[in-house]
């Protein structure tokens, strides 16, 4: 992949068609502009008289954000190998790209941006109809904000038989509309009705695990509840976003369009993280609410410190991303005993995992190692999969699945797809589960979804 400075747009573009006669192949051209700071909620507003098919991520811990516009290419799969198979297509994809960037900061060029279902193997149903098991997405165009520095990348797919002129006149059309950040207004939802999908047999369903827990059917399984939500209008995606960036300040914001539907969360759990080979993953397991006053507050967080059930969750984690980690890196740092970490709604326990990752592996290669944790399916994991597809009467999709990005330095972060939604125009499906051991009790643990649940109806027409 040939990395060079930027000459003018007409001249990338004729060479791009010229590459492409030569080869009778498309050819990947990327070119990264720095341009003046454009707000990001802005940008996605625009985005949407262009393509329905627009792609959002905000970190959780530094002032980075990506805003995707369109799609040059998309890769999806299938198959029970996705994540060697779709490593292998941005492999071939980047390898004969063309870059253009003279600035070589994380997340701008050649950046994917998508997911993966939960269950591979879980049938493709409702609510999930318009989302593949596995998806990433190039955008066309890429806003990628490191603070208040904004770079725009734009991607172009050059086949043999383009003119010059019909692609540069549509790139700048779209660039244009995109940059014009005109004022408008936010607004979020209002809420005209919501349904809770069969609490009792939810609650039925955790009193039966704790039951084959016992029996050694397996360790440990988490389960997950839905509830539909009906709203007075289509929802703002762009409101719904900022509010949830302004509101849960210490969670990864995300959202993902497909034929104008919308995968959306606030979750605050990495699943790993890759910059300069330096790999980050996280371990959050075993939750309580925030207090009212800091004294309560400060008592709640030494309760789930010491609670045997939420320890016991919490370490199931641990040793599995351990494991995980072990096998693919070096230098593998974790420390004894979890902290405290705080959300606005609720307290986890929280250990952080860092190492070096080892030559020819991949950030692909470890999600593929870490998904699912404990924290999200249960153990031994196999065997809590099975359990989920077989009594969880809920349709997961890309709920609890890995989400995130990367770029072509061998950058990038997923997160798992907790706290999280899907919009489909005035309506919403909000996803929540928790963690099953043999002494869970069915009411505390529906009690902990309706918490978990309170993040996302916060900025959905209320709690």
């Amino acid at each position: 992949m040939l990395h060079t400075r930027v000459p003018h747009i007409e001249e990338i573009i004729g060479e791009g068609i010229k590459k492409a006669k030569q080869s009778d192949q498309p050819q990947l051209v990327s070119v990264v502009d720095r341009i003046d700071y454009t707000d990001p909620y802005s940008f996605l507003y625009a985005g949407q008289g262009i393509d329905q098919h627009r792609l959002f991520w905000k970190s959780a811990e530094e002032p980075f954000t990506l805003v995707g516009v369109g799609s040059v290419t998309r890769m999806t799969s299938t198959d029970q190998n996705r994540f060697t198979q779709l490593q292998a297509e941005w492999n071939s994809l980047i390898d004969g790209a063309v870059t253009y960037d003279e600035f070589g900061q994380k997340g701008t060029g050649i950046v994917s941006m998508g997911g993966f279902s939960f269950d591979p193997e879980e049938k493709n149903e409702r609510p999930w109809e318009s989302f593949e098991e596995s998806r990433l997405t190039v955008p066309a165009f890429l806003l990628t904000n490191h603070g208040y520095q904004s770079y725009l990348t734009s991607n172009f797919m050059i086949y043999p038989e383009d003119h010059q002129k019909q692609i540069i006149r549509e790139w700048k059309d779209n660039r244009d509309e995109l940059l014009d950040t005109q004022d408008f207004q936010l607004q979020l939802p209002v809420r005209s009705g919501e349904k809770e999908i069969d609490p009792e047999e939810w609650k039925e369903s955790v009193l039966q695990a704790t039951v084959d827990i016992k029996r050694g059917v397996l360790e440990k399984v988490v389960l997950a509840r839905e509830l539909q939500v009906k709203f007075e209008q289509p929802v703002q995606l762009e409101a719904v976003l900022k509010a949830l960036a302004e509101t849960q300040t210490n969670s990864y914001i995300f959202s993902f369009e497909s034929n104008g539907e919308h995968f959306i969360g606030a979750t605050p759990e990495r699943l790993a993280k890759l910059e300069q080979q330096q790999l980050i993953s996280t371990c959050l397991a075993g939750t309580i609410p925030r207090g009212h006053t800091e004294e309560e507050d400060r008592k709640l967080g030494q309760e789930l410190l010491y609670d045997p059930k939420n320890r016991q969750e919490h370490q199931f984690v641990v040793e599995m991303i351990k494991e995980a980690v072990e096998a693919c890196s070096h230098d593998v740092q974790i420390p004894k005993a979890p902290v405290i970490y705080p959300l606005r709604n609720l307290q986890h326990l929280y250990t952080p995992v860092s190492a070096t990752l080892d030559p020819g592996y991949t950030l692909l290669d470890v999600i593929e190692r870490l998904h699912p944790t404990p924290a999200l399916g249960g153990l031994p994991q196999k065997k809590s999969v099975e359990y989920i597809r077989e009594y969880e009467s809920l349709n997961r999709g890309w709920y609890a699945g890995p989400v995130g990005w990367m770029d072509d330095r061998n950058n990038g972060e997923f997160a798992v797809a907790i706290r999280s939604a899907l919009l489909q125009g005035d309506k919403a499906s909000l996803f929540a589960g928790c963690g099953v051991v043999e002494d869970s009790d069915p009411i505390a643990e529906y009690e902990e979804t309706a918490v978990k649940l309170q993040p996302m109806l916060s900025v959905l027409g209320g709690c």
